[in-house]
């Protein structure tokens, strides 16, 4: 896999897309930045970090063996690799809140956003985008937000971080497909946070209820049991997760 490092660029996921020329024959490229000035996150949110303390960094992948009704099954696969490689530096209570935010414990610790490039029904390559808190120990206001420095005390290299998750993703991404389904949304399902326990959620108009995560569909839709044995799906637009 090629790998570039880069000092400051606004998003690795924009950057990485020049790669792109077209054919779904070509070698994998990862784009690491030390600092982005316009990272994305879901729901146009800006990642922001501090430079030289995090890993920023987004792979263009080529054609994943799945069609677009299935490709929230390169989402599970990646967060589910992101948190193998943090469980083996020892990061505590590692779980996904829906649908891709790495979490330790109550914080968030890391986040994931994937971009798919579409020929008709097939995904011709894919864009991943990771963002993961490793050595800064200062977030402002942010108190949802941590690190793995703050979760363990201890400080990382973060090259080693960035090799072992690449890694992990070319040995899970090679083998994907369709066929694995089921085994890889159960995975998913028993990692997600707040799962089968009452959560607060919100509308887009600032209502809340009450509800308990049950597990997502096979499209990756979040499925919510909220009264006994009534079970409401929604997209990612749809609804938010409370910490």
């Amino acid at each position: 896999m090629r790998i570039i490092k880069v000092d400051a660029i606004p998003s690795t996921n924009d950057f990485v897309k020049q790669y792109y020329t077209g054919n779904s024959s070509f070698e994998p490229v990862c784009v690491s930045a030390r600092f982005q000035t316009k990272g994305k996150g879901q729901r146009g949110t800006v990642w922001n970090v501090t430079a030289g303390k995090n890993l920023t960094f987004s792979l263009l992948y080529p054609k994943i063996k799945l069609t677009v009704n299935h490709h929230f099954l390169l989402s599970a696969v990646v967060s589910l690799s992101v948190i193998n490689v943090l469980r083996k530096f020892n990061t505590p209570k590692l779980s996904v809140k829906w649908p891709n935010d790495i979490m330790s414990g109550n914080f968030k610790i890391g986040g994931i956003l994937i971009e798919n490039i579409l020929k008709h029904t097939d995904i011709a390559a894919s864009i991943i985008g990771i963002g993961l808190n490793i050595n800064q120990d200062d977030f402002g206001d942010l108190k949802q937000a941590s690190s793995l420095k703050l979760q363990t005390g201890n400080t990382f290299n973060l090259d080693e971080i960035l090799n072992a998750i690449l890694e992990e993703l070319s040995n899970h991404l090679e083998g994907l497909s369709e066929e694995n389904e089921t085994q890889i949304l159960e995975e998913y399902a028993a990692l997600m946070f707040k799962k089968d326990v009452v959560a607060a959620f919100q509308y887009p108009n600032g209502d809340f209820f009450n509800g308990i995560i049950r597990g997502v569909t096979t499209n990756g839709l979040l499925n919510v049991e909220i009264e006994d044995a009534v079970f409401k799906t929604f997209d990612l637009k749809e609804v938010k997760l409370m910490y």
